[in-house]
């Protein structure tokens, strides 16, 4: 489990924090009232995070910051202090944060930024600029806030990078780089990617206007004047990861079944009539099975509905991981799939198939210490032809599904 560092000489503050931070985040929170018994639990453990009072009975003036950052911890700072002159010093340092202490507000602030730094572990950030110096500054800042960072030094380096790593979340970019600039940049990235897909950031120092309402209409999602501040920098590069992560949840949502986590009807359909078009100009050739668990009412019936579903999830995962990423496996409702096996022939579909009821077959579900339940599932299949439709090849895998329903179950059979 992860572990926070608070230190706080406001014993009050310091407990309630701690007390936020343990329901929210499920972390370990030590807590420390001074400079010396921060010593203590910085030899001891390691931490996710540290957050530090700077004006503290044995370190009045912020020496706990340097010392905390020179033994490699990441540093959130709370203070009471509202100087300008004093703040600017203090986010001059390498640290992520600088948080005034002044009520229920400020707390919660802190939970979202722990939330946040947690969640940005997960992407990843192609940084392009031409200047070494200026690259480096922005990496340091950017693997401050927990993202995991590539470089590059212009345009068309980056176009590499992003086939190389389609997991990308972010690209940031600077206008002026020789080969290819930003805006070039930015228009080849958006015939691949959408807005909703990929983040592109412009930062220039450009006084031009316009150059911003370019980036902006070839796609850009935020653009960033030189010189900004590092809470500008972190503000505007955070507002757009979570714009991203909450329309990919919706869009997710939209798409997937509640209970499995497969594909649903909609998407199903909606994602078929596309690849269909496709397909008469490719001449790929595609399988449609019709997958359904045996004996499932009677299962229900017996066991009840919690246990139907627990047994639903885990034919879901069965048929998942014996597909393709290009395969398409969707529940269809209750205990009913459809899997779409792509760029295959009958004889290397019947092979997976075939795999999958075994699969099934082998499986254990263990309801308790005591009770084994047996499951088997029948599919009936169907090879799409150019003259069928998509409901045309659908209904011919559903009637050999009933075919081997009839047939005595634990079955694939082929049209």
């Amino acid at each position: 489990m992860k572990r926070i560092l608070i230190v706080e000489d406001n014993k009050t503050l310091a407990k309630l924090l701690a007390k936020k931070i343990e329901l929210s985040l499920k972390y370990e929170v030590d807590i420390a009232y001074k400079l010396s018994e921060a010593k203590l639990f910085l030899k001891k453990y390691t931490y996710f995070m540290t957050l530090l009072d700077i004006n503290l009975p044995d370190a009045p003036n912020g020496e706990i910051v340097d010392y905390v950052l020179s033994k490699g911890n990441r540093v959130i700072v709370l203070s009471a202090n509202i100087d300008k002159d004093f703040r600017k010093q203090m986010l001059a340092k390498n640290i992520i944060d600088y948080v005034n202490k002044g009520g229920v507000d400020d707390i919660n602030y802190i939970i979202q930024t722990l939330q946040r730094l947690e969640k940005n572990q997960k992407h990843k950030v192609l940084l392009v600029d031409d200047s070494m110096v200026f690259r480096k500054t922005m990496k340091n800042m950017l693997e401050n806030l927990l993202y995991k960072v590539i470089t590059v030094a212009h345009g068309e380096e980056a176009l590499g990078m992003i086939t190389a790593h389609p997991d990308l979340s972010l690209v940031i970019t600077d206008y002026n780089m020789p080969v290819m600039n930003g805006l070039e940049l930015t228009a080849e990235i958006r015939k691949e990617y959408t807005k909703t897909q990929l983040c592109i950031i412009a930062i220039s120092s450009n006084n031009d206007e316009e150059v911003n309402a370019l980036f902006l209409k070839q796609g850009a999602n935020d653009y960033i004047k030189k010189p900004f501040s590092k809470e500008e920098f972190s503000c505007r590069i955070n507002n757009s990861i979570e714009a991203l992560e909450n329309i990919q949840y919706i869009t997710n949502h939209a798409s997937r079944d509640f209970l499995t986590g497969l594909y649903n009807r909609r998407y199903f359909f909606d994602n078929m009539y596309e690849y269909i078009e496709d397909t008469k100009t490719s001449g790929e050739k595609f399988a449609v099975a019709m997958v359904d668990i045996d004996n499932f009412k009677q299962l229900n019936d017996t066991h009840g509905h919690d246990v139907g579903d627990k047994v639903i999830v885990c034919i879901s995962e069965i048929l998942r991981t014996n597909t393709s990423y290009r395969d398409i496996v969707a529940r269809f409702g209750g205990e009913e799939f459809c899997m779409v096996l792509k760029n295959i022939n009958k004889y290397s579909a019947s092979d997976i198939l075939e795999r999958v009821r075994q699969e099934v077959e082998g499986f254990n579900f263990n309801l308790d210490a005591n009770t084994e339940i047996r499951l088997t599932v029948s599919m009936g299949v169907s090879i799409h032809e150019d003259e069928d439709s998509l409901d045309e090849t659908i209904n011919q895998a559903d009637m050999q599904l009933h075919s081997a329903k009839q047939n005595g179950k634990n079955q694939v059979l082929f049209n």
